[in-house]
C-alpha cells in the first residue's frame, strides 16, 4: 500500500468530518480503510481456487447531542461521502437519546504512535503461491502410506491501511500485513479415517513456518489419530493442548468485556479484585508487541493502548472496556474497542511430557468441536477428541466424547501451565492442565 493511499484515506476522513460539522453534527468520528490480498488453495496437486480481493470502505458516526447515527460506503466520491454523512444524520434524528454515547475523553486519546513493525507485504504471484501450497501438501501426503487423501493446502496474503479520525482533532493511521499457510490431510486404516491439520500465520512471510514443516506436522497429527476409540463416562483431569487452550482465554476475555458486563451477560460480573485463578496464573495483553497480530497503539475509539496485566497472581486486575461500555459501568476505557490485544497466558516451566506425568491418568485434548459455552452461567460443554493417558503416558487416541464443566471452576482448577507457549493469531497460550472435568463417552 502506498503513502498516497494513506493520504487519500486521511483526506476522506477529514472531508466526512467537515461535512458532518457543516450539517449540524455536534460531534463525529470516521473510520476509513483500504486493503488487498490473494488467497489460493490446492488439493491433490491441482489449484482449486484463486481469489484476489481489493476493497475500501468508510464508516461515519455522527452525534446530535445524545443521539447517534452511523452509515458506511465503499464509494469515496464527494457526492457519496456527502450522502453517507446525511444518511448517518437522518438515522441520528430518529434514534433515542443515549447519554452514554459519544467520543472518548480527549485525555485518553493516543498521542504517540510507535512503529510496531506490522507492515511487511509479500510480493508473491499465483504461480509461486501454488508451488508453495503444493509443496506443503506433497510433504504431508508423502509422510506416511496411510495418508490416502487430502483436504488441500491454502495460502493467504493480505495488506491494508486504516485511518480513524474524530472531531476532537484526533487522526491515527495503522498499516499492516498478514500471511498464512495451512494444510489438512486424511489418513485411513482398517478402523476408519481420520483428519487433522496444521497452519501458521505471521506479519512477515519470512516468519512463517516452512511449507515442509507445516506439511510434516500436519501428517504427524493426522496419523497419530488413527485407531481412535470411544471411552466410558468418567471424571478425570483434562490437559488442553496449547493450540486449543487459547480458546479458554477467549472465553475469559469475553466474560470480562464491557459489552457482556453492562448487559449482565457474564459469569464474571463484579469480579474486579477477585481470585479467579490459582496464584501462579498470569494473563496479560501486549498491544505494543512488535509484529504482533493484534498489535495497535490505539483502539477503535482512538484511545491509547498500553501493555498491562489482566490477571496477576490469579487476581483480576482489569476489565476490557471501550468508551461506551466504560461509561455504562461508571469506569474508564481501557483501550479495548475491538477486543483484547495479543492476549497471552504466561508459560510455566514444565514441558508437555512433564504435564502428562503430572496428570497421571486423564484426557489429553487436541481438538474441540462445536460451541457449547453459556457466557451468562459459565457452563461449558464441547465435543472433543484427543488421547487417553495412563501412568503419565499416552495410551491411545479417543474420539466422540464431550467434556463438561463450569468455566469459573475450570479457571480455579488450572493445576499446571506448560512451557510450550504457542502464538497463533491474536492469542497465545501454553498447554493447560485442569484438575477435574466430566468426560462423557459411551
Amino acid at each position: 500500500m502506498s503513502s498516497s493511499e494513506a493520504q487519500e484515506l486521511s483526506n476522506v476522513a477529514q472531508q466526512c468530518l467537515e461535512i458532518a460539522k457543516a450539517r449540524g453534527a455536534s460531534a463525529a468520528e470516521v473510520g476509513a480503510s483500504s486493503g488487498k490480498g490473494l488467497s489460493l488453495s490446492v488439493r491433490l496437486g491441482e489449484v482449486e481456487s484463486v481469489e484476489y480481493h481489493r476493497d475500501k470502505s468508510v464508516g461515519v458516526t455522527v452525534y446530535l447531542g445524545d443521539r447517534k447515527g452511523s452509515a458506511s460506503s465503499s464509494d469515496f466520491s464527494p457526492t457519496a461521502l456527502t450522502e453517507t454523512v446525511e444518511a448517518a444524520l437522518n438515522i441520528a434524528r430518529h434514534t433515542a437519546p443515549d447519554s452514554y454515547a459519544g467520543l472518548a475523553d480527549p485525555a485518553l486519546l493516543a498521542k504517540e504512535f510507535p512503529d510496531l513493525d506490522l507492515y511487511h507485504p509479500w510480493d508473491i504471484d499465483p504461480d509461486a503461491a501454488a508451488a508453495l501450497a503444493r509443496r506443503c501438501e506433497e510433504v504431508a501426503r508423502a509422510a506416511d502410506p496411510r495418508i490416502t487423501n487430502s483436504e488441500g493446502a491454502s495460502i493467504g496474503t493480505g495488506e491494508g491501511i486504516s485511518v480513524y479520525a474524530n472531531s476532537l482533532g484526533f487522526l491515527g493511521r495503522s498499516q499492516g500485513s498478514r500471511h498464512s499457510l495451512s494444510c489438512s490431510v486424511i489418513a485411513e486404516d482398517a478402523q476408519g479415517m481420520q483428519r487433522d491439520y496444521w497452519y501458521d500465520v505471521a506479519r512477515r512471510h519470512e516468519d512463517l513456518a516452512s511449507a515442509e514443516e507445516i506439511g510434516r506436522i500436519c501428517a504427524e497429527r493426522t496419523v497419530r489419530r488413527l485407531g481412535a476409540r470411544k471411552i466410558g463416562t468418567c471424571t478425570a483431569p483434562v490437559l488442553f493442548e496449547n493450540q486449543i487452550a487459547s480458546s479458554l482465554l477467549g472465553h475469559f476475555a469475553q466474560a470480562i468485556s464491557g459489552g457482556s458486563l453492562y448487559r449482565k451477560a457474564s459469569f464474571l460480573q463484579d469480579s474486579l479484585g477477585q481470585n479467579l485463578f490459582p496464584k501462579q496464573v498470569h494473563i496479560y495483553e501486549e498491544p505494543l508487541r512488535r509484529r504482533g497480530l493484534s498489535s495497535a497503539s490505539f483502539d477503535g475509539d482512538g484511545v491509547a493502548t498500553q501493555n498491562r496485566d489482566l490477571i496477576r497472581d490469579g487476581v483480576l486486575q482489569s476489565y476490557l472496556l471501550d468508551v461506551y461500555s466504560a461509561r455504562k459501568l461508571g469506569l474508564q476505557s481501557t483501550g479495548n474497542a475491538g477486543g483484547a490485544h495479543n492476549l497471552t497466558l504466561a508459560p510455566g516451566s514444565d514441558d508437555l511430557d512433564a504435564l502428562l506425568r503430572q496428570m497421571g491418568r486423564g484426557l489429553f485434548v487436541t481438538e474441540l468441536i462445536g460451541f457449547g459455552v453459556n457466557g451468562v452461567t459459565g457452563d461449558y460443554s464441547r465435543g472433543a477428541a484427543g488421547f487417553w493417558v495412563e501412568n503419565g503416558e499416552i495410551q491411545y487416541p479417543v474420539e466422540e466424547i464431550t467434556i463438561a464443566g463450569n468455566l469459573r471452576e475450570m479457571f480455579q482448577g488450572f493445576a499446571a501451565i506448560g512451557s510450550d507457549l504457542l502464538i497463533h493469531g491474536g492469542t497465545g497460550s501454553p498447554s493447560i492442565l485442569i484438575d477435574n472435568m466430566t468426560i462423557a463417552g459411551n
